[in-house]
């Protein structure tokens, strides 16, 4: 009876410890998603902004420094040159010049590093050698950034363009409702945070700019040129169009929406019947000599037993 006993309270005792403790866990995972949802991700959005723009501030202050000591950083094609950072995400104003400054510099450590571990290493190589290496290594260190810059935009553009579909749907929701569209872009971008950051983001700057004053064309065009990407453009122009004519909105998007769907699906059938054409490649280039080794290899050993003793003279 009294191991019983014993038994019986030591149930009763973690039961009602593990009761108690999903309580307060409860208590505190809802106290933290009414922080979060109040003032938590405010302080934590402005806290990343505000790192940002220190870093920004530094990248500025130190193209300065170098551009003062006598090194320009003034890109020939500056325009293009800011475009394909723009269509990459860098909008900074001192973006192009640090472009230049990163290229300035794998032009130069890439064959510094091969000049060091030559001399670490103690190897003996001929001047022409070092020099064809030595251009090479050059070569590539000019173009790794313009092919980081490239992989990045293309990266951003069909990311922007995945998701774009889903903008102009809730973005039709949100008029059909009864917004007007500057909410209605500040709602979506409120939406879209976690699922399509990028559209969030354009969404949000244009929403900025519609309330610092600008016109709806203005913040529309400038949607576009941040974006670099052909369907925002059009979306952009259409609005534009809309406004200017005095055409319902609501058609408009239902009509473009129904039209991005269409190219999104057009999309993933392409890329469905691309798969036969690129698996052929490696069906040739690994399945086919094997397959033509297991076929003739038998008639190959038979042929040689059958000729060689011919040839022997047996």
């Amino acid at each position: 009876m009294r191991i019983a006993l014993l038994v019986l309270i030591f149930l009763f005792v973690v039961v009602l410890v593990t009761l108690a403790s999903n309580y307060l866990l409860n208590r505190s995972a809802v106290r933290g998603r009414l922080e979060e949802l109040g003032s938590g991700n405010r302080g934590t959005t402005q806290g990343a902004s505000l790192r940002r723009d220190r870093i920004a501030v530094g990248w500025a202050k130190l193209t300065d420094r170098i551009e003062k000591a006598g090194i320009s950083l003034v890109d020939s094609q500056g325009d293009k040159l800011r475009a394909q950072l723009m269509a990459a995400g860098y909008t900074s104003p001192t973006a192009p010049k640090l472009f230049t400054l990163i290229r300035m510099i794998t032009l130069f450590l890439l064959p510094g590093l091969l000049l060091l571990y030559i001399f670490v290493s103690g190897i003996e190589v001929s001047a022409l050698k070092l020099y064809i290496f030595g251009v090479l290594l050059a070569v590539f260190g000019l173009y790794v950034p313009n092919l980081f810059i490239s992989a990045k935009a293309d990266r951003r553009r069909e990311a922007m363009v995945n998701g774009f579909p889903d903008c102009l749907d809730l973005t039709l929701v949100c008029v059909e409702a009864g917004l007007g569209m500057e909410a209605a872009f500040d709602r979506v971008g409120r939406e879209m945070v976690h699922s399509h950051p990028l559209i969030a983001e354009l969404l949000s700057m244009v929403t900025l700019e519609l309330r610092a004053g600008a016109s709806r064309e203005q913040a529309l065009r400038k949607m576009a040129d941040r974006s670099q990407v052909d369907e925002i453009k059009s979306f952009a122009t259409l609005l534009i169009q809309s406004d200017k004519l005095g055409s319902s909105i609501g058609e408009t998007l239902r009509v473009y929406a129904n039209e991005m769907r269409e190219k999104r699906r057009l999309r993933a059938e392409e890329k469905a019947h691309r798969l036969p054409v690129l698996l052929s490649v490696p069906l040739v280039a690994c399945m086919l000599p094997v397959m033509i080794g297991v076929l003739m290899l038998p008639a190959f050993i038979r042929v040689i037993r059958q000729v060689a003793p011919a040839l022997a003279g047996g």
